[in-house]
């Protein structure tokens, strides 16, 4: 029997930790039924580049379903296996109490235990802007993770809403759509600002005129509606 294979494999992160063992990390979308034989390659490759360390595989994963993938492989001569971390079992605030951007954003995959998802959401973004600063380009990317990451756990209209009532400038938001809702609300604001102020003039306008036939001294009807004593004088 002749078997014949032809694959690149490229691990996610491989890393010596404190020249102990050799941490291998897979981060995973989706439910693949191959992972046990990937992670038994990727084991066999490792062990022949690092023969003397012992080698902790990890698969975590922040997938949309629900975790069924198996974590080992078992026959008559081989019994191997790996951890699974499910990200939706983790307590968030394990994430949120850390102060690292990188890890807060991560709390939108985990276990909100029971709490509000707006407070949680709100919370992140907060942590976010907090920490990046005046990065603006270090903010944008963290929020760009967390709008992808929230799709995960249907949880972008919350995250969109929540970028809506915070102190973010439009133009900072990643997302196209989040920026043009709030151009076009600022573009509103500013229209009704100016009809406003168009309407205050015209009706000035007007009263200046009625105040000046009615006899009352030039200066006292520049002083009610704020116009030049030359232009009042030149009324008709």
């Amino acid at each position: 029997m002749e078997f014949e294979r032809i694959e690149s494999r490229r691990a996610d992160i491989v890393a010596k930790v404190d020249n102990k063992f050799i941490l291998h990390l897979e981060i995973q979308n989706n439910n693949d039924y191959d992972m046990p034989h990937r992670m038994l390659r990727y084991l066999l490759d490792i062990n022949q580049i690092a023969q003397k360390h012992q080698v902790k595989q990890y698969v975590i994963y922040i997938g949309k379903e629900q975790l069924r993938m198996k974590n080992y492989v078992k026959t008559a001569n081989l019994d191997y296996n790996y951890t699974i971390i499910d990200m939706r079992t983790i307590n968030c605030h394990y994430f949120l109490d850390q102060d690292t951007p990188d890890a807060i954003v991560l709390a939108i995959l985990c276990d909100f235990k029971g709490e509000n998802p707006h407070k949680i959401v709100g919370f992140i973004i907060e942590k976010l802007q907090e920490y990046t600063k005046d990065n603006f380009q270090e903010f944008r990317k963290y929020m760009l993770m967390l709008e992808e990451l929230s799709t995960n756990r249907d949880l972008k209209d919350i995250v969109k809403e929540q970028e809506m009532l915070s102190t973010l400038r439009y133009e900072d938001l990643p997302s196209y759509e989040i920026g043009m809702e709030k151009g076009m609300e600022k573009g509103m604001e500013k229209g009704i600002e100016k009809g406003m102020e168009k309407g205050k003039i015209e009706i000035s306008y007007e009263l200046a005129k009625k105040m000046k036939q009615e006899g009352i001294e030039i200066k006292t009807i520049a002083k009610i509606t704020d116009f030049p004593i030359e232009f009042i004088e030149k009324l008709e």
